[in-house]
């Protein structure tokens, strides 16, 4: 039997819903590494209900300070409209305040896993995730138009370094694809905790939806379908249509089924939330427009400007694919092929000289 925490919570006094979760769902914390992953789509104002608000950070933070741990990660790869802008992501979101000081940027270490032969055989995902020993996750309750709702099995796309989400799109090949594939990307490292952000909510055509519902509570589980098949039902939708969920349960990752989760706190259904459709046909007509932001993604390349570099060869160095070498006109040259598009160049770069083209 699975557990969900449903606590009300505002934005002032979320730390005792966030203490609640770590008593509820206890996690050996003392001198271990632990990561810290909030949703950090792109950047925005906390008041945009795009990103996790800072004040759940701050107070997952600080519960975790608590327990003594031997190091504390806080970090995310952003989504396709923030590759390499890590840093003012978390600025723009009031998450790097909140992180205390443990933000890292954690697209420049990458580590390479085994994953589904249809996307290539294998992945690369963040270092420092790969090498926590707790990973803590801390989703938005919000709607997705490809997927329907974005939650705890959704923040784990988070793991993959820059173009490799376009490109698992562009590979997916249609909704199936990428409700199946999700959950196995969830799969590469399954979080020890998920606290998810309720108190100020999207609806409508999200990720990125400027339609938001005030909900006032924190969710919590240690189990992603579980908590994900609670926000579904209180966003009105059957968990059973949701394919992600459907496939993670297939897989073993956990189950949405009402009767196999136990509630912590009252499931009250939101009064005419507005859902994504499920069908296929609504579907598709977001993915036209997601396709289009996938292929101008997957085309832009860093290009070095003569006049700005200064040829510190910082970008050379930070590269995680090793895409960078000095050319013949004495700047950077990348090479297409390797680059995965994580733009940790232009971020990194002191003069500002990295062009996208």
């Amino acid at each position: 039997m699975q557990k969900v925490m449903i606590h009300p919570a505002s934005y002032q006094d979320c730390q005792a819903a966030v203490d609640r979760a770590f008593e509820l769902f206890p996690v050996a914390i003392t001198g271990r590494k632990v990561f810290i992953k909030p949703n950090v789509l792109r950047p925005a104002n906390p008041e945009e209900a795009i990103t996790t608000h800072p004040a759940v950070l701050e107070a997952v933070v600080r519960a975790v300070e608590a327990r003594n741990p031997a190091s504390i990660v806080v970090g995310d790869n952003g989504g396709l409209m923030a590759y390499g802008a890590n840093e003012t992501s978390f600025e723009r979101c009031g998450l790097m305040a909140a992180s205390h000081g443990h933000y890292k940027n954690i697209g420049l270490e990458a580590v390479e896993m085994p994953f589904d032969a249809a996307y290539g055989g294998k992945v690369s995902i963040s270092r420092d995730i790969a090498e926590a020993d707790v990973l803590i996750s801390l989703p938005k309750f919000k709607t997705h138009g490809l997927t329907c709702l974005t939650g705890a099995i959704k923040n784990s796309y988070g793991l993959l370094l820059g173009a490799q989400k376009a490109q698992f799109h562009k590979l997916s090949g249609g909704p199936v694809g990428f409700h199946d594939m999700l959950p196995q990307v969830y799969a590469l490292r399954v979080p020890d905790l998920i606290i998810m952000d309720a108190v100020l909510g999207m609806q409508g055509n999200g990720p990125a939806s400027t339609e938001l519902r005030y909900i006032g509570r924190i969710l919590a589980s240690n189990n992603g379908v579980a908590l994900d098949a609670v926000m579904a039902r209180m966003m009105g939708v059957d968990p059973a249509k949701v394919g992600f969920l459907v496939k993670a349960k297939a897989m073993g990752l956990g189950d949405y089924r009402e009767e196999a989760i136990t509630l912590d706190g009252t499931l009250a259904p939101i009064p005419d939330f507005k859902a994504p459709p499920l069908e296929e046909e609504g579907i598709m007509a977001h993915r036209g427009n997601l396709d289009d932001l996938v292929a101008e993604r997957l085309a832009r390349r860093p290009v070095a400007d003569p006049e700005r570099c200064s040829r510190c060869g910082v970008c050379v160095e930070q590269c995680p694919q090793e895409a960078l070498a000095f050319g013949g006109s004495g700047v950077p040259v990348v090479d297409a092929g390797a680059c995965i598009a994580c733009y940790c160049c232009q971020e990194m770069c002191p003069e500002k000289a990295m062009a996208l083209k």
